[in-house]
């Protein structure tokens, strides 16, 4: 009988231990041996004594004497499939779509349904016009019963005694009908299979019981309420007492995710709560009474969702059929046509090596390798084969391998040749989200509407749209440090209300630096885009102001500063439960724009903000928001990406680079491995060429111990960018982590392994002390500028909360090649120097791209010993004075015996850290003498302090510990000098050649200083000795470190 079709038992026809999936197999083999593969996902496993459907990965682990039933079924129903404007599944090209159910599959859910009907699994209300429909349809199966046996029309079932028992007039209507039916059906043409058909419509419009299910669940707000779920309506809900019928939760392309746990410590240990997420970030939570019924609700919407939104998707990690995670691993189409096989490569450029590995439309146990041959237009299939045992066999090959991913790796490595070509499979060309193929079936509420592809809702963003905002509405206030191309303040914008009242909010204000006009078209694009966004977790962009030379972005305020400070300052408080929540909220930031087809191109954590803080005591979460992204990645130099590596993917890095949505979640891969550890920089320590090299050799970030999350930050940062998954897909693999098993695990398991190096020694170290990132470097106030650079006074605060330290930073005015180079020497010197009385190197700081570089050095709060001299020259004695020029000779007498020349000593160039201390500062000039020779020849000597140089200096350009000792004698004239602390009025500093030749004579005739009044006779000698016209004759630093010592103790005597 047809519904013997329908059944199977335990004990004979599946093997114990047996998985759902393979169920499937053995009944179709069984029961319908014609059932194509592509209508496999049509059905379901149902136990006949609770009419309780199974999981697809369910396994059945009864014992063989287990007696109970099993029902193959079809689970998945579109009403309203057949007819002119009907459900149909999408084909290659318009006019070419195909049914939702073929014939055999029609026929089967023929026999289904009509023993439901018959044996009453499904109850019919009693009533006058429900009898009348029961009659025709008994009927119409009398016709096709007729048609198919060749037996003369007659009544099967003896019913006369039943209908006896009713009314003389309900006796007489039914007598009327039935011969009204019998009259009509016995004119009709039509074939069995139309009768089964106009069956399956009657039976569809009698009771929706057909092809709904319903769940009687718990909902936090409502209480008791039931679900219902049908194809065409996805998921509704309805209280008992609602006369008003069912409301629609959400339609399945709505569900983001679903997950299952265990209900609370007071409710049953067999309850179960089911948490949907939705599209729009609302969730909707439901208990159900036991795990098999939240099991069976959960499948059938997963099942729903791969036949309408995306057949190479699973909602929820507890229900996912193991063929489709085999599928998935291996990069497999589903049982796609062959049509849409070719149109998939032709589409992806016909290129040599692409090939599509896809599931066979008629056989369950084979698979077919579609690619093209060479530049020929001519498309090659290649078949593979699953034994009995479970291996896999390319056709025409002898080696077997336990998984097509084996079997692909394998032949991805060597040339194969069939029908005389020779081919290689060199690029998959993988699934994609809601590809349009005929494994997806368009309903016939939907029409046209169904989200093929995320290209069809691109949100229309190329023209520049923003707020203007006037610059008298602004008030900028402190600094908080620096972008890699802009300057960013807090600041507060008034804004005019509609009843004339004044509003101020706190902003951000990111003012784009003059150095980098030449962005401006991409800066102001960027700030066009998240003008035009709306999403909880993304930064507010309010508009931009245009105030002459400054390009200004005007933002809403993150309070807590960039989630990589604030990781690494909380470090002991944030805990792995906060790591999640703030990891899941930026991948829903990023389904937003992956829906809009929108790349940002800039994910990174320094560039998300913490706008919240977690609130343990009310249960409130972290809540973050995605800032812009700034300069675009298209039109930065190649030294700015390679330094923004792991961040930007390798194949941003080539010529024809292009932002793809692939782009981001390789971003958000790497900012997912900074959330895990800490807020740490990865591969920092690294210069430019070995971050290329890490590219080059694709490696991959240490993964944490914890094995999900590990794979989910590795598929994010997959080499091939169509292999990395949807946004909607990381939203599901972060909420499956939400598991009773994580609180289990330790901090340390979330925490990448940084011991593997991969051949870069200290790759993930800690961060060089010495190597301070610009973006914390907060601007005080300009201490001082030259014609080759300036001193500012910053305050480098990478917790971002004003506990920093002072620092002065030196940087270039000019970045030429030859600037650049004379600065790094600088440094390198300083860096070589520890002295009490020498400033101290801190450290340097690059900005992108390595273009430009900032020294920093500790920061001397009294400024310069010359200001120092003129603001408190009244309170010093000649002890304090002789206590200075005992330090600085001793400094000197430091570098002396490291063979370096200073050739800048002076007043101005020595810094006063305290009453007690000087320290001598710029190192700009300084020159290391050659180890053959006791002096240093300059051939351009540029502008110079001529009345600091000696004789020789001026006249040979020859430099020497001498030449110091020279300059050091005007250090004293300017220690002793009463008022003016510098050397007489003779023209500026740094005078024309004019001035040079006229003090060479001078020098030559034996002139010098005169003595500062006042000044002891000890100093005057001094100063005498230090300007002998003989370099050699003149005294060593450690000789007049020892004289003035011995002044000032007599002094003191």
């Amino acid at each position: 009988t047809p519904r013997a079709q329908t059944r199977d038992t335990y004990g004979s026809a599946y093997p114990y231990g047996c998985v759902w999936c393979q169920c499937c197999y053995y009944s179709v083999l069984s029961c319908l041996p014609g059932l194509s593969p592509l209508y496999c996902s049509l059905f379901g496993l149902m136990r006949e004594s609770d009419r309780m459907w199974f999981p697809p990965n369910h396994i059945l682990k009864l014992d063989q004497s287990a007696n109970d039933s099993l029902l193959f079924r079809v689970r998945y129903y579109f009403p309203g499939w057949y007819g002119g404007s009907c459900s149909h599944r999408y084909g290659v090209n318009k006019g070419l779509d195909s049914p939702v159910f073929d014939d055999t599959v029609m026929s089967y859910l023929f026999a289904q349904w009509r023993s439901d009907f018959v044996h009453s699994w499904v109850i019919i209300p009693v009533d006058h016009e429900t009898q009348e429909e029961c009659l025709g349809m008994a009927v119409l199966d009398m016709m096709r019963m007729a048609k198919e046996s060749t037996h003369v029309l007659k009544i099967c079932i003896d019913i006369r005694a039943h209908i006896q028992e009713y009314h003389f007039v309900t006796r007489k209507r039914i007598r009327h009908r039935f011969r009204k039916f019998i009259q009509q059906f016995s004119q009709c043409k039509a074939t069995a299979r139309d009768l089964k058909l106009k069956y399956l419509v009657n039976l569809e419009t009698l009771h929706p019981a057909f092809y709904s299910e319903c769940f009687r669940v718990t909902e936090s707000l409502e209480g008791e309420v039931t679900i219902v779920v049908t194809g065409n309506n996805g998921i509704q809900w309805s209280r008992e007492e609602d006369k008003e019928g069912f409301q629609t939760y959400c339609d399945f392309p709505e569900v983001i995710d679903i997950s299952i746990k265990q209900a609370n410590k007071d409710g049953s240990i067999e309850s179960r709560i089911v948490t949907i997420n939705r599209q729009d970030s609302q969730t909707l939570e439901l208990e159900f009474r036991s795990l098999s019924e939240a099991l069976s609700f959960v499948s059938l919407v997963d099942g729903y969702y791969r036949l309408i939104a995306d057949a190479h998707h699973f909602l929820c990690k507890e229900v996912a059929p193991p063929r489709l995670l085999e599928a998935i691993q291996s990069y497999c189409h589903g049982p796609v046509s062959m049509d849409f096989a070719i149109g998939k490569l032709r589409r992806s450029g016909n290129h040599k090596g692409l090939y599509i590995l896809r599931s066979s439309p008629k056989d369950y146990n084979k698979y077919f390798l579609s690619f093209v041959c060479d530049s020929l237009v001519e498309y090659k299939h290649c078949q593979i084969v699953k034994t009995d045992q479970g291996d896999y066999i390319l056709s025409g090959a002898t080696k077997s391998f336990a998984s097509l991913r084996e079997l692909l790796h394998r032949y991805q490595k060597e040339a194969l040749r069939s029908d005389g070509y020779i081919f290689q499979f060199t690029k998959c060309c993988p699934p994609k989200a809601k590809d349009k193929s005929n494994l997806l079936v368009c309903r016939s509420n939907q029409g046209a509407e169904v989200p093929l592809s995320p290209s069809l809702h691109r949100h229309n963003i190329s023209q520049m749209v923003f707020h203007k905002i006037r610059k008298e509405d602004l008030v900028i206030k402190d600094s908080l440090g620096q972008g890699t191309f802009t300057k960013i303040f807090c600041g507060v914008r008034k804004e005019l209300g509609d009843y004339g009242e004044i509003h101020q909010m706190d902003v951000l204000v990111k003012i784009l630096d003059k150095a980098h006009r030449n962005y401006s078209e991409s800066f102001f694009e960027a700030a066009s885009m998240m003008s035009q966004l709306s999403h909880k977790h993304l930064l507010l962009t309010y508009g931009v102001c245009v105030c002459g030379e400054e390009n200004m972005m005007v933002q809403e305020y993150g309070k807590f500063g960039s989630l990589d400070t604030y990781l690494k300052k909380k470090k002991s408080s944030v805990n792995i439960t906060w790591k999640l929540e703030v990891a899941k909220q930026l991948a829903w930031a990023m389904h937003y724009l992956e829906d809009k087809s929108l790349v940002h191109g800039n994910v990174c954590a320094k560039n998300v903000l913490l706008i919240r803080e977690e609130d343990r005591k009310t249960g409130n979460p972290p809540f973050i928001k995605l800032s812009d992204p700034g300069i675009s990645i298209t039109v930065l130099p190649k030294d700015v990406l390679v330094e923004r590596i792991p961040w930007v993917p390798p194949e941003c890095l080539e010529e024809d680079r292009h932002l793809t949505l692939a782009t981001d979640k390789w971003a958000f891969g790497t900012t997912l491995w900074e959330i895990c550890s800490g807020g740490e920089r990865p591969l920092s320590t690294l210069d430019c060429s070995k971050k290329r090299l890490f590219y080059e050799d694709h490696h991959q970030l240490p993964a944490p111990k914890w094995t999900e999350l590990a794979n989910l930050i590795n598929s994010c940062m997959d080499y091939e960018p169509s292999n990395r998954p949807s946004f909607r897909a990381v939203i599901r693999d972060l909420n499956s982590l939400f598991t009773p098993d994580y609180e289990l695990l330790v901090e340390s398991d979330m925490v990448p392994n940084r011991a593997r190096g991969f051949g870069f020694p200290g790759a993930f170290e800690n961060q060089n002390p010495a190597q301070f990132e610009e973006r914390h470097l907060i601007f005080l106030k300009q201490l001082g500028k030259g014609n080759f650079g300036s001193v500012e006074m910053c305050r480098y605060d990478p917790l971002q909360d004003n506990t920093g330290e002072v620092v002065a930073v030196k940087k270039l005015q000019h970045s030429t090649a030859e600037h650049l180079r004379d600065f790094e020497r600088e440094i390198e010197i300083l860096k070589s120097l520890q002295h009490d009385n020498i400033v101290k190197y801190k450290g340097v700081c690059y900005s992108a791209g390595r273009r430009n570089l900032r020294l920093i050095m500790e920061y001397l709060p009294y400024g310069s010993l010359r200001d120092y001299l003129i603001k408190n020259k009244a309170r010093f004695d000649y002890k304090k004075l002789l206590h200075y020029a005992s330090q600085i000779c001793k400094g000197m007498d430091y570098l002396a015996t490291k063979r370096y020349i200073h050739r800048d000593l002076a007043t101005r160039n020595i810094l006063v850290e305290s009453e007690l201390r000087v320290k001598i500062g710029d190192f700009g000039l300084t020159k290391v003498l050659p180890q053959d020779k006791d002096y240093y020849t300059v051939r351009e000597p540029g502008e110079s302090p001529i009345f600091w140089y000696a004789p020789e200096s001026l006249t040979e350009s020859k430099f020497s510990v001498g030449s110091d000792v020279w300059s050091f004698g005007v250090v004293l004239y300017e220690l002793f000098s009463d008022k003016n602390c510098s050397p007489p009025a003779m023209g500026r500093d740094k005078q024309g050649q004019m001035i040079v030749y006229h003090l060479i004579d001078l020098l030559k005739k034996g002139y010098r200083l005169p003595a500062p009044q006042g000044c002891p006779e000890e100093i005057q000698h001094m100063m005498t000795e230090c300007w002998n016209i003989d370099p050699a004759l003149r005294p060593t630093f450690e000789k007049l470190a020892q004289t003035v010592d011995m002044f000032r103790d007599s002094k003191e005597g």
